[in-house]
């Protein structure tokens, strides 16, 4: 395959990853979800989640977005230094993110902060965001995360005092789950960031809402305080949508970073249950393939 092909193939394959994010939850959340309603005893959230599984059901049959709000495009790349479009990226996740949402169709939702101007096609300045790591080899691994508003707006960054260490932890992230409430569409995916410094622990904390629901922590003892906070978490007993219930939250993950003596930085980023996100692998021969979904690239139509 020649370089313009691979580079008109990758693009095809950005917007059919575009649109299994909006229309296909990956199902490590969808059967949390099942768990969550075979569980609930609250006759109302037990209703809401029947909802929200029908949601799922009809938006990956009609192929349309499994929510209004189609999110803001974040990218996170693991890209080998060696991988023939490298240079080219930028441009090509930002013409995929064009094509996405006149064809998907995507909800045009980059605001000009000064002007409130919208290009009305979920580009502007730094949009889509990518976050690049590069690696060994000619390959490129591709993680999308479409981001919704109303689960942005709870996330918080915690400038805390070290010596309340990492009880001090806790209490931020359950804090934050109690005083979010209803407001992100809940039951929610928590991500959390130690350490860093303020803007590492925030990236960290996002980046960790793509871990898999049900995925813990490599080190034992993180794990255990991640299984700690999930169950406090649902103790609070806000429940979906905020009606009460005893699932208000599916999983949390933690990531963590080396800080300063004198700082403890706790990012925590919300995410609503509607938990867009898809993962490509590509080659440099070009071929494509899912490993957030088992689905065929060729089976998605646009």
């Amino acid at each position: 395959m020649n370089y313009s092909e691979l580079k008109s193939r990758l693009k095809d394959a950005l917007v059919k990853q575009l649109k299994v994010a909006e229309t296909i939850l990956p199902d490590d959340v969808r059967r949390a979800l099942e768990k969550a309603m075979d569980r609930e005893e609250n006759p109302m959230a037990k209703t809401i989640l029947e909802a929200i599984l029908k949601n799922i059901e009809l938006a990956q049959k009609t192929g349309k977005p499994m929510c209004q709000d189609t999110g803001v495009i974040i990218y996170y790349l693991e890209v080998g230094k060696d991988f023939p479009l490298i240079l080219e990226l930028n441009d090509i996740l930002k013409e995929a993110a064009i094509e996405a949402t006149k064809k998907i169709p995507l909800r045009p939702n980059t605001i000009n902060p000064w002007t409130h101007e919208n290009p009305g096609d979920n580009t502007g300045r730094y949009i889509p965001w990518i976050n690049l790591d590069l690696v060994d080899g000619d390959e490129a691994i591709i993680h999308v995360l479409p981001k919704g508003g109303g689960s942005e707006y709870t996330c918080k960054l915690w400038s805390l005092s070290p010596g309340l260490g990492i009880k001090g932890v806790k209490e931020a992230v359950i804090r934050t789950i109690y005083e979010a409430g209803g407001k992100p569409c809940p039951p929610i995916i928590v991500g959390v960031g130690i350490g860093g410094g303020a803007d590492i622990s925030m990236k960290l904390a996002k980046k960790a809402i793509l871990k898999p629901v049900g995925e813990r922590n490599e080190d034992p003892k993180i794990a255990e305080v991640e299984e700690e906070l999930v169950k406090k978490a649902n103790e609070l007993g806000i429940g979906p949508m905020g009606v009460g219930g005893s699932t208000t939250v599916l999983d949390i993950h933690i990531d963590w970073a080396h800080r300063h003596p004198a700082n403890l930085h706790v990012g925590i980023v919300t995410q609503c249950w509607a938990a867009r996100r898809a993962t490509i692998k590509v080659d440099s021969s070009g071929d494509i393939k899912f490993l957030s979904h088992n689905i065929d690239l060729n089976d998605i139509k646009i």
